[in-house]
């Protein structure tokens, strides 16, 4: 799981790297390359966004109690996403602004104002969308807190449930062996009242049983006929 995953970081870093560079490069080129370099980081981006994809699912197959450090590299990673797509859009607006100035020519110049106004515009509103990424990574990253939680949750519900089933095949055989040992109990019981009586009849005849007379055979406490 973790080989996929770090699999995975080394195509982004490689393609993040690309990506940075050739935003760099796109206000330099001339018009027709600009529009080919443009095309590819578009390209390129969503085939890093795939990546993230990738590694998302990757960390939510690691255990809970593992996650944690793929977890942090993950929102590392989505700033840095965040922060390529940030960049390429003020290359984009630098890019667009230059080729509307070719196009003008000369007359570009009595636009300025309008110009002027229009990259404020844009700059508010790309500030408007920097603070709706940041939220929603914030949000993200509450979510995927609560996900987590959830799971570990899940797993101390599951085990509490197996701790209860064992506690209470203990409490089963623990009522069978109290039932052997009152049947036992009772068997030694009535063996030793047994014994006790069979001793005690015994013991009486022994007792009681008369003894002859040494001569003529007579009990000795009878009378002897004349």
């Amino acid at each position: 799981m973790s080989s996929d995953f770090e699999g995975y970081e080394q195509d982004f870093a490689v393609l993040t790297a690309e990506i940075t560079n050739k935003i760099a490069r796109v206000p330099r080129l001339p018009p027709d390359e600009k529009k080919q370099v443009v095309a590819n980081v578009e390209k390129q981006l969503e085939e890093a966004k795939e990546l993230l994809e990738q590694m998302d699912l990757e960390v939510r197959e690691i255990p809970p109690q593992s996650r944690g450090m793929y977890s942090n590299r993950m929102r590392s990673y989505k700033q840095e996403m965040g922060k390529l797509e940030t960049d390429f859009k003020r290359s984009r607006i630098a890019y667009s602004d230059e080729v509307r100035n070719e196009l003008l020519g000369d007359d570009g110049n009595s636009s300025e104002n309008q110009l002027i106004k229009l990259r404020e515009e844009r700059a508010h509103l790309l500030d408007n969308t920097e603070r709706l990424e940041r939220s929603s990574r914030r949000l993200e990253a509450g979510y995927q807190i609560a996900v987590e939680t959830e799971q570990i949750g899940q797993e101390m519900l599951e085990n509490l449930s197996h701790d209860r089933e064992k506690i209470q095949r203990a409490r089963e055989r623990l009522r069978e062996t109290d039932a052997n040992l009152g049947k036992s109990s009772r068997v030694l019981t009535g063996m030793l009242r047994r014994i006790s009586f069979r001793s005690s009849s015994g013991l009486h005849t022994v007792l009681w049983e008369p003894s002859p007379c040494c001569t003529c055979g007579v009990p000795a406490h009878l009378p002897t006929r004349p």
